[in-house]
């Protein structure tokens, strides 16, 4: 059963194809959450014909009841012809304490201080944030002589799932494989898994974790164009998403004016957008920042007299002026935000920082056309999951080091209880799991911390180890940072080029190998076969690669880089044997002979025989006549498909990103 029979059959009626949100939205500025509300009543079953009608019924709803600032005199005039009249609009209110009652604004309709019902008010209260609630609205009018307000909401229903089955969600989890659900989260935020490695998964669904997390503070800074606001502007009704520029603190905590509570007391999370310093912009309120970082700290904050609690995430998303390389050696990786928040105050209250550079410009060809969870659906279930935390899991697999700050510790488990959450929501989940999720959570923290050690020299004075113990080896585990380690690989490869120069000069290399595994990570560059394998083939004359995967011409095409790598170190007066030892399916075995046929003329102009055997065998390793054998956790194939018809990574193995993989160096 494929993925997208077993997503229908489990969870029939509460996913949508994704395609269809663009079909219908056309240039309606309305969240996915509405559009999907609406597809889910109408399309959330794979038949075409039911699709299709229900496509239309769904254009013929946002035609006649979304109401376009445009056309609003138009919708008016339906409402007072007719009495009544149903409408989508987002809606405000307020109360009007003389009157005593509470007053609608309309956003798109145009109308103010339409009287609402108390009950309706108190039934949703959200109403009231100043955020804005999108509903389905029947309005009336009235044509009485004695009236000062003519408009009335007769009835009004907010767009969103009314109820989930949380137990029922959890259990059928377990029908899926991680690679599976992971697939399927990611149809369900609006993209193709085809084109993500599990970094990239991992980090595309972190920015869901402050919906699922009660307080939890995130932050993502890289490019343009990479969706960092999408997930909190339009895939839940729990968020609000606001100008990082237009904040204050009457609008995200209390406006003292009348005692009203701001954004942080109605929504699940409210994200600041475009968090960037501006040329020539307005400076930071400093008082702003101090609540925020109380509020961060500590679930609660001050205004007047009153002390407020509130649940709300903070996330902080904006954009990176230069690149990693750049900042990590001119400045540091906060460099972009506004400087009234450049405090170790407040960027120690950060729980994950996410590397948006990582993440590839959203082109149409990454969006998924395929079936996930109607957004609004997953968003009352990651809501409902506010309420436990799974960090505990991880104390069964590992002890943090002792030295890692009390809000170090905070930041890592909150970030993990959020992943198993969204990943393993049935809590079945394996020490190799764990771990995955764990070093992706101490990296988010990490990230944080080595800045912080950067912009604030006070933390410098009581460092930390980022490592944790296995319980079940005692291993220690460092995890590191991508930019970090791929930073020090182009460093490396520098110092590389200056002691080749005075090898050869010198005419004696420096060589001191030792027996060791070394693990690559997804997205890792710096990382090429002459890094890998040059020093431990040196000297060798016959060679043996054993690799099941050299099918196809991308696979050859490493094979013939492994060739031109082996034709550069070894003596020029000397040859290397290269034995390839690969597979194919049995119709395609003819195929893969063309391409050695055509592969061996080649590299024998470098000075490099190379022969073939067609053997069905599991393991993937190099074996050399110089007592060297390295056991390849991928084979030759550790590198993602490169991008673009112009990339200097085509040419240059050290820019290609990798995919995740294990090697051991053997001494025989």
């Amino acid at each position: 059963m494929g993925l997208k029979e077993k997503i229908i059959q489990y969870f029939e009626g509460k996913v949508v194809r994704k395609d269809l949100t663009a079909l219908v939205k056309g240039s309606n500025p309305v969240p996915v959450y509405v559009l999907e509300y609406l597809l889910g009543q109408y399309c959330a079953i794979d038949d075409d014909e039911i699709i299709t009608e229900g496509i239309e019924k769904v254009k013929n709803i946002i035609r006649d009841n979304y109401v376009h600032r445009s056309d609003s005199e138009v919708v008016k005039a339906k409402i007072r012809d007719r009495g009544s009249y149903k409408i989508i609009d987002k809606i405000n209110v307020s109360l009007n304490d003389k009157a005593n009652i509470y007053e609608a604004e309309f956003a798109s309709l145009g109308l103010k201080g339409v009287p609402i019902a108390d009950q309706m008010v108190m039934d949703n209260q959200k109403l009231l944030s100043g955020g804005g609630v999108w509903c389905i609205l029947n309005i009336g009018y009235s044509h009485a002589d004695d009236i000062t307000m003519r408009w009335l909401i007769v009835d009004l229903k907010p767009i969103q799932v009314s109820n989930v089955n949380l137990n029922e969600y959890t259990e059928l989890r377990k029908a899926f494989t991680t690679e599976e659900w992971l697939d399927l989260l990611m149809h369900s935020i609006g993209l193709n898994p085809e084109y993500f490695n599990t970094r990239d998964k991992f980090i595309q669904l972190s920015r869901l974790i402050p919906h699922t997390e009660n307080n939890y503070n995130f932050i993502e800074l890289g490019p343009k164009g990479t969706g960092k606001s999408h997930i909190f502007s339009e895939l839940s009704p729990h968020g609000v998403l606001v100008s990082g520029g237009d904040v204050s603190k009457a609008r995200l905590f209390v406006n003292n004016t009348g005692n009203k509570i701001g954004l942080v007391g109605y929504w699940d999370v409210v994200a600041l957008d475009e968090f960037e310093q501006e040329k020539g912009g307005k400076r930071t309120d400093g008082d702003l920042v101090k609540i925020m970082q109380n509020y961060m700290a500590n679930q609660s904050f001050n205004r007047g007299k009153e002390t407020y609690q509130a649940t709300a995430s903070m996330a902080f998303v904006g954009n990176t002026k230069h690149n990693v390389p750049y900042m990590l050696k001119n400045s540091h990786l906060f460099e972009s935000i506004p400087e009234g928040y450049l405090k170790g105050a407040f960027l120690d209250r950060l729980h994950m920082y996410i590397p948006g550079w990582e993440v590839r410009i959203l082109k149409t060809a990454v969006f998924s056309s395929e079936y996930g969870f109607i957004v609004d659906y997953l968003a009352e279930l990651l809501r409902e999951m506010r309420k436990y935390d799974f960090s505990p899991i991880m104390d069964k697999y590992v002890k943090l080091d002792g030295s890692l700050t009390t809000r170090d510790k905070t930041a890592i488990r909150k970030s993990f209880s959020g992943l198993v959450k969204l990943i393993y929501p049935h809590q079945e989940v394996s020490e190799k799991e764990a771990l995955e999720l764990l070093n992706f959570s101490i990296e988010g923290r990490k990230r944080v911390k080595d800045q912080l050690y950067i912009i604030d020299e006070t933390f410098k004075s009581e460092p930390v180890d980022f490592k944790y113990t296995i319980f079940s080896n005692g291993v220690e585990v460092y995890p590191e940072t991508l930019e970090n380690l791929n930073y020090r690989a182009e460093v490396e490869v520098q110092e590389e080029l200056e002691v080749e120069t005075l090898e050869n000069k010198a005419k004696t290399p420096i060589l001191n190998l030792e027996p060791h595994e070394t693990d690559i990570k997804d997205n890792q560059t710096g990382i090429s076969y002459k890094k890998l394998f040059a020093n431990y083939l040196k000297g060798a004359t016959h060679i043996t690669l054993q690799d099941p995967y050299i099918r196809m011409y991308y696979q050859f095409n490493n094979l013939l880089e492994f060739c031109v790598m082996l034709a550069n170190i070894k003596d020029p007066d000397r040859e290397i044997n290269l034995e390839v030892v690969t597979w194919n399916n049995e119709e395609f075995i003819s195929d893969s002979i063309v391409l050695f046929e055509e592969l061996i003329p080649s590299v024998q102009e470098l000075g490099i025989t190379l022969t073939y055997k067609m053997e069905q065998h599991h393991d993937r390793f190099i074996a050399s006549d110089n007592g060297w054998k390295i056991n390849l956790g991928r084979g030759l194939d550790i590198f993602e498909k490169i991008e673009g018809r112009f990339n200097v990574a085509e040419i240059e193995q050290n820019r290609r990103k990798c995919k995740e993989c294990h090697i051991t160096y053997l001494k025989i």
